[in-house]
């Protein structure tokens, strides 16, 4: 793995131009000359605009957002292409010759009208762009079709899913227990821990070991361990690890653009990529449902409250820091397991299975960081995510460790009973 300053856009769309190499903003991404255009690829930046750069929906919600996206592209472009695979939800009619770009965007613009009714007329505008280019005829109107029954149908089984309930986090005051972090001291997400599962039957069929006591030499080791590489001033992380640690941590989350740049630099159609997308945003919403339910249920405490509060946790191998403060800022939810490490671990266990091999090329560039970083495999990418939630002061390792098994684990399930 290499890190480098972001180069400029001109040279960015040259070297997309050649290779096919994704590295840019959405919009950019959509503009740059990559030759005849992959639909499932252009409408999940079109998403990622609706999702993240205009709602600005949190990792989780946006999770729930691209699987529902992304499962219901899946649907209609297997149904155009005479189902090769198994449907996710339906297998709407569809006759020889239908259009699946048309299919694409009928059924992502659907979806996305359905989430973010707001933005109806922006949507309704790249929708019509896309039907635009689309000569008229039977094809197009059969595929527009497929799109808008693939996307019913997933709209309707996700109607009263749990989503955006007010559900909290359980707040205590005991040592261990968790509590609202600063800066803000809020709470957020809990709702995701009782979100109806896209795939696995119930969360509850996949579980972690819970975290090591809080007397254990397990717990001092992984707190001593944050607290000295994950302090805003720690002395001991590298630059190296300070950059690695800022761009995992951009919340226009560079797995995004990793599973976009697969597709394009490995020439997928849209049958594979459309089958790709899903299996592994499907994937990760599964994950993150069974990492949040766990999470509900250990309700343990961050780092930025256990190093202050260290004298405190009964424990003579930890030492307290009152002004202790960690790289980047700790999310507004339980500590344990870690929501990243679950999210990064079922995009790299569905990529694997995907593509039937760990070595792969890819690259992201994060505005965060302002680096583009490099990886020659999946396996190496996820080792550093791991590293870098330590590193970014957010979570103990215990906590990433735990979280990379479980969501393999509902990974494996999920692409066992679809895809």
């Amino acid at each position: 793995m290499r890190s480098r300053p972001v180069p400029s856009l001109k040279a960015i769309v040259s070297v997309l131009a050649l290779a096919g190499s994704v590295g840019l903003t959405p919009a950019a991404a959509r503009a740059a000359p990559t030759g005849a255009p992959n639909a499932v690829v252009t409408w999940n930046v079109d998403a990622q605009d609706a999702i993240f750069e205009v709602a600005r929906q949190s990792p989780t919600a946006a999770a729930r957002s691209f699987a529902m996206v992304q499962g219901a592209v899946f649907d209609a472009v297997n149904a155009v292409e005479g189902g090769p695979y198994r449907p996710y939800l339906v297998a709407p009619p569809s006759r020889r010759g239908d259009s699946a770009p048309a299919a694409v965007a009928a059924a992502a613009h659907h979806v996305l009208l359905s989430l973010f009714p707001a933005q109806a007329g922006a949507l309704r505008a790249r929708y019509e762009e896309a039907l635009g280019a689309i000569p008229d005829g039977r094809p197009k109107r059969g595929g527009i079709a497929v799109g808008e029954a693939a996307a019913a149908a997933m709209i309707e089984a996700r109607r009263d899913d749990g989503a955006f309930s007010d559900a909290t986090w359980k707040v205590g005051t005991a040592p261990g227990e968790w509590r609202p972090t600063p800066p803000g001291f809020l709470q957020a997400g809990a709702w995701y821990a009782t979100l109806k599962p896209f795939v696995i039957r119930d969360a509850a069929d996949f579980r972690t070991p819970g975290p090591p006591a809080l007397t254990s030499a397990a717990y001092a080791r992984d707190l001593d361990e944050v607290q000295a590489l994950g302090s805003a001033t720690s002395a001991v992380r590298t630059a190296d690890q300070t950059e690695a640690a800022i761009w995992w941590d951009d919340p226009r989350l560079v797995e995004w653009e990793i599973k976009r740049q697969l597709a394009v630099t490995h020439r997928l159609d849209t049958m594979r990529t459309a089958r790709m997308f899903a299996m592994v945003d499907l994937s990760v919403a599964d994950s993150l449902i069974s990492c949040y339910r766990e999470k509900w249920t250990w309700s343990l405490w961050r780092p930025v409250t256990a190093i202050p509060l260290a004298g405190t946790d009964g424990n003579p191998a930890t030492t307290a820091d009152p002004a202790w403060t960690p790289l980047r800022v700790t999310a507004p939810s339980a500590e344990y397991p870690s929501g990243h490490a679950c999210f990064t671990s079922a995009n790299v266990a569905a990529l694997r299975t995907f593509f039937g091999r760990d070595t792969l090329r890819f690259s992201a560039y994060s505005a965060d960081s302002g680096t583009t970083r490099r990886y020659h495999s999946l396996s190496a990418a996820l080792a550093e995510l791991r590293e870098a939630r330590i590193w970014a002061g957010v979570h103990y390792r215990f906590a990433v460790v735990d979280g990379d098994r479980l969501a393999a684990t509902v990974t494996r399930d999920v692409l066992h009973r679809q895809f």
